[in-house]
């Protein structure tokens, strides 16, 4: 995937996390995206892309881990949504960033 295709997915993706109707997700999803959206590689947007087919008050159970998420949303994009929330919303990169 060339970079203006994932341009045009980010773009896609800011407004699907900007209008959830839940304000808790909206919130957390808005900030991360701000944060991440440009971060984030073709496999890791069609992980998150994945993640906000969900309802919000899944997502946000998943996020402050009140309920395990299904193994198909395991994995870095939801760890570094669990990171963000804990970091009170600043950028957390395990990786050393």
């Amino acid at each position: 995937m060339d970079e203006a295709q994932l341009s045009i997915r980010r773009r896609r993706l800011w407004y699907r996390c900007r209008y959830r109707g839940f304000r808790e997700a909206d919130l957390l999803l808005q900030s991360f995206a701000r944060a991440w959206l440009d971060r984030l590689d073709g496999e890791e947007l069609a992980r998150f892309e994945a993640l906000l087919d969900e309802s919000d008050a899944d997502i946000w159970d998943w996020v402050t881990e009140r309920r395990p998420a299904p193994a198909r949303h395991e994995g870095p994009v939801l760890e570094r949504l669990r990171a963000f929330l804990r970091a009170g919303g600043a950028v957390v990169d395990r990786a050393g960033g």
